[in-house]
C-alpha cells in the first residue's frame, strides 16, 4: 500500500460510515470495495461494489461499524480521500474528496488525476 504507517489511507465522514454500515447490513456484506477505472470525459470513474470478503491484496479501512475495501490497483490513486456521504433535494449519493485528483468532468462522475500518480501504476 502507499501509505503512510498510522495513517489510514481513506477516512469516512460519519455519514458515510453510517450509510456504509447501513448497505453492509441491509446485505449481508462484508464491506464496499472502492476502486477507479479508465472512463468518463475525463478519463478515470470510482466504482464502488459490494463484497463478502476482502481480497488478500485488499487495503482494508474500518471506521465506525463500516468496513472499505481499497482494490490494490485503486490505492495510489485513493491514499488521502476522504469519502462523504451527502443528501440534497435532487441527489443522494457518496462524494469522495481526493487531494490526488486534478481535474474533474462536469457532471461530477470522471475524475483526472496527476500524471505522475498514473505512470506509477
Amino acid at each position: 500500500m502507499f501509505g503512510i504507517p498510522g495513517k489510514q489511507a481513506v477516512t469516512m465522514t460519519p455519514k458515510a460510515a453510517e450509510q456504509i454500515t447501513r448497505l453492509m447490513n441491509s446485505g449481508g456484506h462484508a464491506g464496499l470495495r472502492i476502486g477507479v477505472k479508465k472512463g468518463g470525459c475525463a478519463g478515470m470513474e470510482y466504482t464502488m461494489e459490494y463484497v463478502d470478503q476482502a481480497d488478500p491484496h485488499d487495503e482494508v479501512v474500518e471506521q465506525d461499524g463500516a468496513r472499505v475495501m481499497i482494490a490494490p490497483m485503486a490505492q495510489m490513486f485513493l491514499f488521502g480521500t476522504e469519502i462523504d456521504y451527502e443528501v440534497s433535494l435532487l441527489e443522494s449519493g457518496f462524494k469522495f474528496r481526493n487531494p490526488n485528483v486534478v481535474d474533474a468532468c462536469g457532471c461530477g462522475e470522471s475524475i483526472k488525476f496527476d500524471d505522475s500518480i498514473a505512470q506509477q501504476s
